[in-house]
This record gives C-alpha cells, sequence and structure tokens, in this order.
C-alpha cells in the first residue's frame, strides 16, 4: 500500500475503514499512527495541513485493499461490521510500528531483497513517480508535502537525470522545428540562424 500510493508508515497504520472510498478510489489520510518513546503508541493528525488530504489509489493499491478487507471479513463474527484499522492485529489492535518494520525485514529477506526500512518504500514510489516524468508538482500534491520545494530538496538528486532527459527532448524538438522550417522555405533563401 505504501509503495503503491506514497503513504507515510504512520498513516497507513492509521489509516481506517471509514476513510476508504471504493467506488471514488481514494483514500483519506485523517490519521497517523505513532509508537511515542517507541513504546506507547499514539493515534494523532497526521505530520502537516497538507498531509490531511484525500491520496488516489491506482489498481494495485485497490487490490491490496480488497484483500485486506476479505481477510479482515474473515476474521471478524458473522455480521460484524468492520470499521476500526484496515491494518490491525488479528484483534483489531494497532500494528506497532516496530513489528511492520521487522515483517518487512523478514519478507523481503526470504525472497533475497536488499535490507530496507518501511519509509524506503515510500521514497521508491517518488522515484518511480520522478522516472515516469510525472511533474514535479503533481508529485509533490501525491506526497502530500506542505510545499513544493520539500519535494525538490528531497528528491532532487534524481531531477539531474530528468534534466539530462528535458534538453535532450528540447534537442529533438529544436532539431524537428528546424527540419520543418527547412522543408518548407523556398531553397534559394538559404538557411537562417
Amino acid at each position: 500500500m505504501i509503495l503503491a500510493t506514497g503513504l507515510r508508515r504512520g498513516e497507513a497504520l492509521g489509516l481506517r475503514w471509514t476513510d476508504v472510498h471504493f467506488m471514488e478510489r481514494k483514500v483519506y489520510v485523517r490519521w497517523t499512527l505513532s509508537a511515542v518513546n517507541n513504546n506507547e503508541l499514539h493515534l494523532g493528525p497526521p505530520k502537516t495541513k497538507a498531509s490531511l488530504n484525500w491520496v488516489s489509489l491506482n489498481a494495485r493499491a485497490m487490490d491490496a485493499l480488497r484483500r485486506q478487507a476479505d481477510h479482515q471479513q474473515s476474521l471478524l463474527p458473522l455480521g460484524a461490521p468492520s470499521e476500526g484499522l484496515v491494518f490491525a492485529g488479528v484483534d483489531g489492535s494497532p500494528l506497532r510500528p516496530q513489528h511492520v518494520l521487522n515483517e518487512l525485514r523478514r519478507r523481503t529477506a526470504e525472497i533475497g531483497l536488499p535490507r530496507i526500512g518501511v519509509h524506503d518504500l515510500r521514497h521508491t514510489a517518488a522515484t518511480l513517480m520522478i522516472t515516469s516524468d510525472v511533474p514535479m508538482a503533481v508529485i509533490s500534491k501525491t506526497l502530500r508535502h506542505s510545499t513544493l520545494a520539500t519535494t525538490i530538496n528531497s528528491y532532487g538528486h534524481l531531477l539531474k537525470y530528468a534534466a539530462d532527459e528535458a534538453v535532450h527532448a528540447l534537442a529533438d524538438a529544436l532539431a524537428q522545428a528546424e527540419a520543418d522550417l527547412d522543408s518548407s522555405r523556398p531553397h534559394h533563401l538559404g538557411r537562417a540562424a
């Protein structure tokens, strides 16, 4: 879910079913779950005002949420409503952030992937958007950064490659425009700068 949406770990762990809107293909980030002093769990407002916002869901995120809903429904007594946390323990209790990290590391080790942190999934989502030529302003809104500068400061090192592609695209466009101009100009006038 984090990889498919760019949510922060605490936002994913604080997500409630009442904030999941399947028909609109969106979730509303209203809460974040954190461990205070690595012990006491705290459900509070998101990191910034910009974080308190809608997040669009792609097909992968929708599938993950549907599987999670089916899984939770299978654990509840027949007819019991599922209105609690989307990602919770078997008894509906909040997942500890450290548990999520431990599970991620265990599962990535099982399939031979490098050791990563949960926040690396958010960074990977941002990287994939940047390398897919999504405009930086759209990436910033998707990640719900408070300013565009925050996004650029966090991921500016990746913009070098995007800048290289941009100047090559500009060169190609100018070359095409020049070729179009040359083909439409009478031959006796020659080329102009």
